[in-house]
């Protein structure tokens, strides 16, 4: 043992003065290459005085970055995390200037922007000299990336700390944002993920099965689900609520941070991970005690700053942060070039790309993508028992590039190294880790709304209503048959385009969540109904309904209950809706019960609008400005994946099980609607099977985590701890005994095997 750790020493001891030795010597190429950047007198020195102020200048630059770099983050908390991968350059460049200064005799001087550069350069021939002698030594490998993880664990318990690889395993869940199935079916049949082509070749590896999103086809609702087992009245990713006068935006942290409340309200639960779990990149904390980038985190003080902890430890490292900040610069510079030859090449459809959408992008596929990637390896390190992280780079690049374009290709490809990464280490840690891959919803291409018909969603609303509207929409052919649906409907003239009463009566807010719009009228109390839309806007419903870019729309009736309407004047009671004809008829299976599930929302908008979907070509019309796009009904964007090792039992088997508790329970539909708001209420699973809504998808995670970790009981109230406003382990009322913590209690039982036969897999491995 002894000789080991000399050996260790010696070997450490070695990758030091190597790096040392390559500072310096970048040093001195720099300072023949670059005019401001000397490390001589004005005199002139001898090549060996040369060569010891390069070696003293190198020295001093690397206890600085060891010493004050992590002061400095850490003094910076307050900074934005965008803000700070822009000052990586300058405060680098400031401790070159200082550990110039402490050069003897003043040899070393720099101009300011001079300093940049070298200490950026020298920056990344440290951290690529340390990696290559890492790649040669496992061990020095793992200690390098497991150095946040070590840190982190300081001052954490020791009987808290994972077990031997012996014990029961921990389960990674890594959500590859925007990717459905078929995409990532495609993507790794055609080579661009070859870590997934892998675990779906091997036999013993994983397996492949699609799920159906609710109609709010998003990761607000998606991901509040299945961390916290509930997205009820999640109607879309941005809502009116009327009573308060909010607009409610999932990616807003004050609006994140309520959707968590609520759903934690309703469930009684404090989410998936509240068991010595970590949550990293997500909108919410699914109960982790471990944040870091989570969004309803960032709305709280005091604790709620945790969320930042993973990010400024990654930073704190002064290689990590030059790293990620040069591949920040090229993932801008790599942005402008592919949208100018898009431009150039006249690419349709495309969208604005300017703006700051390269900074935007770039944060999202590279600081984000890092950011979460180390912090998912501490808490490998660390042995933590369930870790959720989500990975948002394909997402920000398929809306804005297209989901089957070369540039979200390109995403892909580096997501599978991530994903590469992620599994090597998980094989080297202390704890055996089961890694199931899985995604929010998947992504619909299509021309946006506004650049098929020239004019947005807004502007048709506010001509069929009678209201102003731009310019450039009166022009259109849509807003001319919308006006003159408003002048035969008034009998008399729309003068100057303008219906007095009717601006005077409402003012409509009309809202986009992708291919999913949302209209509700503020000034009429609780949710309007037809009859009252039509006697306020007697032309709007029919103009709506009757566009060919609008698929259909839910509105409540006063004498028929809601009703959806459709082109050609259908009209369908919600109760008689149905997959195989009417107007739902071409969005496919569960499409009906997924409108159905909606209308029972509190705050469903007073009109619903659905946009088209052609499945000949799977596209749809956004209201907002993406060419691939999700949050409503049609195409790719409804079928996501879970992607889980085959040692875990069948998603269809869980949810076969539920099925029949439910039977033997006698839970009718009845019941569940009568439910009260704390109550966990479990959808019916549909006959036939099939893993429907984010709900299931949480409570099959769940399942899985039972399974690996056997009954576990939340011993101490920190488990909880993020899950309200104010730092309490529950909101008011619940107990902490809810649904989830019971079935967490309970002895895992076997489930009865499955009277189905699995279907083979396809050539990637895909099952039925």
């Amino acid at each position: 043992m002894a000789d080991g750790k000399w050996r260790r020493a010696g070997a450490t001891l070695i990758r030091v003065i190597a790096v040392w030795a390559a500072s310096a010597l970048t040093l001195l190429a720099l300072a023949g290459i670059l005019p401001d950047f000397q490390l001589q007198s004005d005199d002139g020195d001898t090549i060996t005085r040369t060569a010891f102020t390069a070696a003293w200048g190198a020295g001093a630059f690397g206890l600085l970055s060891a010493l004050v770099w992590p002061v400095l983050v850490r003094a910076l908390l307050i900074v934005p995390a965008l803000v700070l991968g822009a000052l990586v350059f300058f405060l680098n460049g400031s401790l070159l200037l200082i550990a110039l200064r402490l050069i003897p005799d003043g040899r070393g001087d720099a101009a300011p922007e001079t300093a940049v550069v070298v200490a950026a350069v020298m920056s990344a021939v440290a951290s690529a000299t340390s990696t290559a002698f890492a790649v040669r030594d496992d061990d020095a490998y793992r200690r390098r990336l497991s150095r946040l993880a070590y840190r982190r664990r300081r001052g954490r318990p020791a009987d808290q700390g994972g077990p031997g690889r012996e014990g029961p395993p921990g389960t990674v869940f890594i959500q590859l944002d925007g990717v459905g199935h078929d995409a990532l079916v495609a993507a790794a049949a055609a080579g661009l993920m070859p870590t997934v082509a892998g675990w779906l070749a091997d036999s013993s590896g994983h397996r492949l099965t699609p799920w159906r999103t609710d109609w709010s086809s998003q990761t607000g609702a998606s991901q509040l689900a299945i961390l916290h087992g509930s997205n009820h009245d999640v109607p879309a990713f941005r809502w009116y609520e009327k009573e308060t006068r909010t607009v409610m935006v999932s990616s807003r942290p004050a609006s994140a941070l309520e959707m968590q409340r609520r759903a934690i309200e309703r469930t009684r639960d404090g989410g998936l991970l509240t068991i010595d779990g970590a949550s990293r990149g997500n909108l919410f904390s699914g109960g982790a005690g471990q944040l870091a980038l989570v969004l309803s985190m960032a709305a709280r003080r005091g604790k709620g700053s945790r969320s930042r902890a993973g990010y400024f430890a990654y930073f704190s490292d002064p290689a990590n942060a030059t790293r990620t900040a040069l591949s920040f610069v090229a993932e801008v510079v790599r942005e402008i070039g592919q949208s100018t030859r898009a431009r150039a090449r006249k690419v349709t459809p495309r969208v604005k790309r300017g703006g700051l959408y390269p900074f935007i992008r770039a944060f999202a596929t590279v600081v984000e993508r890092d950011v979460v990637v180390a912090a998912v390896l501490g808490d490998l390190f660390a042995g933590r028992t369930a870790v959720y992280a989500d990975l948002v780079a394909y997402d920000e690049v398929a809306h804005h590039s297209g989901p089957h374009s070369r540039d979200a290709e390109k995403v892909l490809e580096r997501l599978d190294r991530s994903l590469a990464l992620i599994a090597k280490i998980a094989d080297r840690t202390p704890r055996a880790y089961r890694i199931v891959l899985l995604s929010d919803h998947g992504q619909s291409p299509g021309e946006t709304f506004a650049g098929k018909y020239g004019l947005t969603l807004k502007d048709l609303v506010r001509a069929g209503s009678g209201l102003p509207v731009p310019r450039r929409a009166q022009r259109t052919r849509s807003a001319s048959e919308a006006r003159d649906a408003v002048r035969i409907a008034l009998h008399r003239p729309v003068e100057g385009g303008v219906d007095e009463q009717a601006a005077k009566l409402s003012d409509p807010i009309v809202l986009a969540s992708g291919n999913l719009g949302l209209i509700s009228f503020p000034d009429i109390g609780g949710r309007a109904s037809r009859e009252q839309i039509d006697r306020r806007h007697p032309a709007l419903l029919s103009t709506l309904a009757n566009h060919p870019g609008i698929g259909f729309l839910l509105v409540r009736s006063e004498e028929h209950g809601s009703v959806v309407l459709g082109p050609g004047g259908a009209e369908v009671p919600i109760a008689e809706l149905s997959d195989e004809e009417g107007p739902l008829a071409v969005f496919g299976a569960g499409a009906a019960d997924a409108v159905r599930r909606t209308d029972t929302f509190p705050h469903v908008a007073d009109i619903m609008v659905n946009s088209m979907y052609d499945p000949g070509t799977g596209t749809v019309h956004a209201f907002e400005e993406q060419i691939g796009s999700h949050g409503g009904l049609g195409g790719e964007q409804s079928r996501p994946f879970l992607l889980w090792p085959r040692g875990l039992t069948d998603p269809l088997d869980i949810m076969a099980a539920e099925s029949a508790e439910s039977a033997e329970s006698a839970e009718s539909a009845e019941s569940a609607e009568s439910a009260e708001p704390g109550e966990s209420v479990s959808a019916p699973v549909p006959p036939g099977g099939g893993l429907v809504g984010a709900e299931a998808v949480h409570r099959v995670l769940t399942r899985w985590l039972q399974e690996s970790s056997g009954p576990q009981v939340p011993l101490r109230a920190e488990g909880f701890a993020g899950a309200g406003p104010v730092d309490e382990p529950f909101p008011p009322g619940a107990t902490g005994a809810g649904p989830t913590a019971a079935r967490t209690a309970r002895a895992i039982e076997p489930l009865p095997p499955p009277n189905r036969q699995d279907p083979a897999p396809d050539a990637t491995g895909t099952t039925a």
